[in-house]
C-alpha cells in the first residue's frame, strides 16, 4: 500500500454533497482506503476569476493501485458527478487531482506526480499542510510546510472546518 494525497474541490451544484459523494467513491476504489480528510476551505478561483468561489480540501488515501490506475478512477468519479472539461480552470461540480503518491515522481502522458503546480497553489497546500505538513515534495526536496511558507498568505482563503462526514472517516480508521 502506498499513501497518496488527492486534492478535491468544486464550485457548481450542491458542492458539499458532491465532495462527500466523490470522496466516498474514492474510498470504494479497488485496493483503496480513504484515511483522512482535511478541513474544507472556501478559496478564490484561480485562472478564470469570473466564477464562484471554490470549496477545496485534501484527502489522504492508502492504495494498492498504481498512480495511473488511481488517476483513472478519480476521472471516472468526476465524470459520474457531472464534471465536464469545457473551460480550463473553469467552473466544475467536482475536481479530483492526484497531488502526491508516496515519494514517487511520475511523468507520463496525462499524469504528472507530484502535481506540476502543487508548490504554487495555496488552495492545495493549505489543506495538505493540515494533513501532512512534513510530507516531502519529491521533486523539490522540501516539506509541504516549507512550500506553504514560501507563498504569501491569501486573506480570501477561509476555513469552513471539517465536516461531520470527514470526522466519521477518521473514526472508522480507529475502529478495531
Amino acid at each position: 500500500m502506498e499513501t497518496a494525497y488527492v486534492a478535491f474541490g468544486g464550485n457548481q451544484g450542491p458542492v458539499a454533497d458532491n465532495l462527500r459523494r466523490a470522496l466516498a467513491a474514492v474510498g470504494r476504489l479497488a485496493g483503496t482506503r480513504l484515511r483522512r480528510v482535511s478541513p474544507l476551505y472556501r478559496t478564490p478561483p484561480v485562472g478564470v476569476t469570473d466564477q464562484p468561489a471554490f470549496i477545496n480540501g485534501v484527502a489522504r488515501v492508502d492504495t494498492a493501485l498504481e498512480p495511473a490506475d488511481l488517476l483513472a478512477g478519480l476521472l471516472e468519479i468526476e465524470s459520474s458527478l457531472g464534471r465536464t472539461r469545457e473551460v480550463r480552470w473553469g467552473p466544475r461540480t467536482v475536481d479530483l487531482d492526484l497531488v502526491l503518491f508516496g515519494n514517487r515522481i511520475v511523468a507520463e502522458p496525462g499524469l504528472q506526480v507530484p502535481h506540476p503546480r502543487l508548490h504554487e497553489r495555496l488552495f492545495v497546500l493549505v489543506p495538505l499542510a493540515d494533513l501532512a505538513p512534513d510530507a516531502v515534495h519529491p521533486g523539490r526536496g522540501r516539506s509541504v510546510a516549507a512550500l506553504l511558507a514560501d507563498l504569501p498568505p491569501d486573506p480570501d482563503i477561509r476555513s469552513l472546518g471539517r465536516p461531520a462526514w470527514a470526522e466519521r472517516v477518521e473514526d472508522a480508521e480507529e475502529a478495531p
